[in-house]
């Protein structure tokens, strides 16, 4: 993720952050503690890249080999040779249906640097069933639309689909005229698609060069139709070949599909490019020098903790993150369990919501006032998300913890600017809502390997199931069968554990990956690039505060 560009409103932020407090650190690399989290971390990023050479490798060497023999590029590849040149691509859901389908879902899909600038690219991985789409790779390309609209990224599409996966046709047909309809709203909303054709493109799968704004494609490989020869013999009698039916040339010289007419893959990327060179470009300027963390990145390892229940000081991490380890605390005296405050990312402003602790209510209070300020200055949020949720009991109720968090989950709701959350630790209950989870529709979701998901921990759910049963049977005057409820709790500590896990969440996008926490600061920067692409402006519109 090299090259990143730098962008924001004002060229004045970066020279602006330079007033912005240094923060010290306290971490001793000495302690036992340290070297244990280091070990447990380096472990399971070792198995998140085992999963992912699993998405990389698309069919596998079999198919691979077939695609390069027949003269070929692999998607990845494609896309390699599409960008900038040293440039970045940031791959988005790279475990979707991991555990269900291939992992990737036979999509590959994230933001990329063309022609200096941010695009949405997409590749069909044509190695797996011809790259037929099936349920979860319409959920990802879906997922990925979404961020090309938000952002308002021009899209790049690498075409290679045999249509439907149609023995689960059941869970794409319906759903999956939305990609089409997506296709022909974002042209609306001037975000042109550009479609690059490498192969066969069928039945439904033809009307994404169909509907797409500018379509290249390649001679004697392209081939795109609503029914090829078998079926049109089957249905009409008529005999066709392919290149009758919808090869290249004949869509570039008689249907009109195709606007350019590629004489090999390189050349269809060629033209792609060309293509996005002349698009209308409104980005904002450069704002100049950014400065690097004054600590390693190595050292997030050590500093975060491989136990969910033992917490790790915030400030640490963004000490590790923000430009110059330079960051304006809001409010440091004051419900200090929500960190706060003001920093830059890549040159890039941020109001940074980071949890150092359960949510109480004056944590709430805190944080709902710091969104309704970031809005005012239409400054981007950063949500750094580690909380089991909000303080329960008695006192708490009838301080109005309810209301307290009612009003930061209003005010995450109502928010305008671009938002972005990184999953650092535990993300249990309404935590989950109030510090801006999938469902509050983040520009940008990622996870750390620790992380864990839930509405509440294995242990609680379980101590929660034998209150409930030790009570009613009090109620009934019968014993309790002592080893039914242990089997009952064991299986639900199990099913907890698993569903809380990382890769169950990441394979059903409830993230846009798992990323390792060294890279967190590279890939704020390319999601701050991305959302810069589109105008960034606060609201001063709120639901009801309940006071």
């Amino acid at each position: 993720m090299s090259g990143l560009p730098i962008r924001a409103q004002h060229g004045i932020v970066a020279r602006m952050s330079n007033a912005y407090p240094i923060l010290p650190t306290r971490v001793d690399r000495r302690t036992d503690i340290y070297k244990a989290n280091i070990d447990v971390n380096r472990a399971t990023l070792s198995k998140l890249a085992e999963a992912m050479a699993v998405a990389n490798e698309g069919g596998g060497d079999k198919y691979n080999s077939r695609f390069r023999k027949a003269g070929k590029f692999l998607p990845r590849e494609r896309i390699e040779l599409l960008l900038d040149r040293d440039s970045y691509f940031l791959e988005l859901c790279v475990l979707a249906g991991h555990g269900k389908v291939t992992p990737g879902a036979g999509v590959v899909g994230g933001v990329g640097l063309v022609q200096g600038r941010e695009c949405l690219i997409t590749a069909s991985e044509a190695t797996i069933k011809g790259g037929s789409i099936n349920e979860w790779g319409l959920k990802k390309s879906l997922r990925l639309g979404q961020v090309g609209v938000e952002n308002e990224l021009p899209t790049i599409s690498l075409i290679e689909s045999a249509g439907a996966d149609l023995p689960n046709q059941a869970e794409i047909f319906v759903p999956g005229g939305q990609s089409f309809r997506g296709i022909t709203q974002r042209s609306k909303s001037k975000l042109p698609t550009v479609c690059v054709v490498f192969g066969s493109s069928t039945a439904g799968g033809a009307y994404v060069p169909g509907m797409s704004d500018y379509v290249v494609m390649v001679k004697n490989q392209a081939a795109v139709y609503l029914a090829g020869p078998p079926l049109v013999k089957m249905a009409t009698g008529e005999e066709s070949s392919h290149e009758e039916l919808g090869g290249a040339q004949m869509h570039s010289t008689t249907s009109g599909v195709s606007d350019y007419l590629a004489e090999d893959e390189r050349d269809g990327l060629r033209l792609a490019r060309m293509i996005v060179g002349q698009l209308a470009d409104h980005r904002p300027s450069d704002p100049g020098p950014v400065d690097a963390p004054l600590y390693d990145c190595e050292e997030l390892l050590g500093i975060v903790s491989s136990d969910i229940k033992v917490p790790f000081d915030a400030r640490e991490v963004i000490a590790r993150v923000v430009d110059g380890s330079r960051f304006a605390e809001f409010k440091p005296l004051y419900g200090s369990t929500l960190i706060c405050g003001f920093a830059h990312v890549h040159g890039y402003p941020v109001g940074i919501l980071a949890n150092q602790g359960i949510l109480f209510t004056e944590s709430a209070n805190k944080g709902a006032q710091f969104i309704q300020l970031c809005n005012q200055s239409d400054t981007p949020l950063l949500f750094l998300q580690n909380t089991t949720g909000f303080m329960v009991g008695r006192q708490y109720e009838q301080e109005g913890i309810i209301k307290a968090g009612a009003k930061l989950i209003n005010a995450v709701s109502n928010s305008t600017v671009p938002s972005i959350t990184i999953m650092t630790g535990s993300s249990f209950g309404a935590g989950n809502y109030a510090m801006n989870g999938r469902a509050y529709n983040p520009r940008f979701l990622f996870t750390w390997p620790n992380h864990r998901i839930g509405v509440m921990g294995g242990k609680q759910l379980a101590g929660v199931l034998e209150i409930i049963q030790r009570d009613a049977a009090a109620k009934k005057g019968v014993e309790v069968d002592e080893m039914n409820l242990a089997g009952q709790k064991m299986m639900i500590e199990a099913m907890m554990d698993q569903q809380s896990d990382p890769f169950f969440a990441t394979s059903r996008m409830w993230d846009d990956g798992i990323i390792d926490p060294r890279d967190t600061r590279d890939v704020l920067g390319i999601c701050l690039a991305s959302c810069y692409n589109a105008p960034v402006k606060g609201t001063n519109a709120w639901g009801v505060f309940r006071h």
